[in-house]
């Protein structure tokens, strides 16, 4: 097929623009894929974190055509008359946020007037810590698709209410794989973070919101023995003295290593490799781009029964799911998974779950849900 492809790629940072290119990547191992991107993503006072470019050194990256500048409305439409000029047997969009709204009504009409099937790949219909007003939002944008993908089966059962008549498939977030794994040694790694090397260590990876839930889980740690410690690694876009302030509160500072910034590819598996389980006590969302890595590098999981996050992974058999928002639940989970042969057995079943989690496992169900969309075209 010819695919159009619309989203974020290198230099934007974030698990959205790595999810877009690996799936550009992978539809073009099958497909002819022209990839649109953007030069201009989010205005800086939209987004609370650096705007910076991604630093990494080699970031994923797919050939891409950069004409999208989101605050100007003049470029949607000339992308919008070259996507039905090009002709192409699907338009795969993407929703995660309403900021992207105008943009998506304009391509999504275009290609529907033009007689080009709509397929909507939904990471998240509502944002975490958004108001109500979101999903009307995506609802507006939504209503102009022939079929969805969704990530979970929470959004898949919101889409199947609210489209009765449009095909709905659920996806699953592929492992992030961008990157193979190097094999770095525990103790090489922990060395290089400057972590004791006999302690047991708890991973918190990615940008640090209030909704992913860092204070739960330092009041967790609190009711942990003094041998497991917790390392921070990522942006902080609230308030990072709030948080020292609270590891300050629970004399918890001789136990916690915080790396403050956004991490490059290159620089992200010793903290994987440095780690017995990653926790994601997010106190609301959808999925999560680090739960994947974590998959990629065979580190288990302890994550919140929220929205769709339990999915990720096969309870008790890889990783934990536990409540969220209970800092006792989630001590006792982490205390579990930190026991040696708990962790060596859910190290080995994570293997399993990176081969059912694979890209090409999501081309098959984009493939599948297109052969019928991609029948109701009207070409003129």
């Amino acid at each position: 097929m010819k695919l159009v492809i619309v989203g974020p790629t290198y230099p934007f940072r974030g698990g959205v623009a790595h999810f877009t290119t690996l799936l550009v990547r992978a539809c073009r191992q099958r497909h002819h894929v022209v990839f649109h991107s953007y030069r201009r993503q989010y205005p800086r006072w939209l987004f609370p974190g650096s705007t910076a470019d991604d630093p990494s050194a080699s970031g994923v990256r797919e050939a891409c055509e950069r004409r999208i500048d989101s605050l100007n409305p003049l470029t949607w439409y000339a992308v919008a008359r070259q996507i039905v000029a090009e002709r192409p047997d699907a338009l795969l969009l993407q929703w995660w946020t309403p900021f992207w709204l105008p943009l998506s009504l304009v391509l999504a009409r275009a290609a529907r007037r033009a007689g080009i099937p709509v397929l909507f790949l939904c990471h998240q219909l509502v944002e975490p810590d958004s108001g109500g007003y979101e999903w009307p939002i995506a609802r507006l944008a939504l209503r102009h698709a022939d079929a969805f993908i969704s990530l979970t089966s929470v959004e898949r059962d919101m889409l199947a209410r609210a489209f009765p008549d449009r095909p709905v498939s659920t996806g699953f977030l592929p492992v992030f794989d961008q990157r193979a794994p190097q094999g770095i040694a525990s103790g090489t790694a922990r060395q290089t973070l400057g972590i004791d090397a006999g302690a047991r260590v708890v991973l918190f990876f990615g940008f640090v919101r209030r909704y992913k839930g860092l204070r739960t889980l330092l009041d967790a740690l609190a009711h942990l023995p003094a041998d497991v410690q917790l390392l921070i690694a990522g942006e902080f876009w609230e308030d990072e003295a709030e948080y020292r302030a609270q590891i300050a509160r629970l004399g918890l500072a001789e136990r916690v290593h915080i790396h403050a910034g956004y991490i490059p590819d290159e620089a992200v598996e010793p903290f994987f490799a440095a780690s017995d389980v990653v926790a994601l006590p997010y106190l609301s969302g959808s999925q999560s781009g680090v739960g994947m890595l974590a998959v990629n590098y065979a580190v288990p999981i302890v994550v919140s029964s929220v929205g769709g996050l339990g999915e990720m992974i096969d309870d008790g058999v890889n990783g934990i799911v536990v409540p969220p928002a209970d800092p006792t639940a989630l001590a006792a989970a982490l205390a579990a998974t930190l026991e040696p042969a708990v962790n060596q057995r859910m190290r080995a079943a994570l293997g399993q779950l990176r081969r059912r989690r694979s890209w090409d496992a999501l081309v098959d169900l984009i493939d599948g849900t297109l052969g019928p969309t991609s029948t109701r075209k009207d070409r003129p």
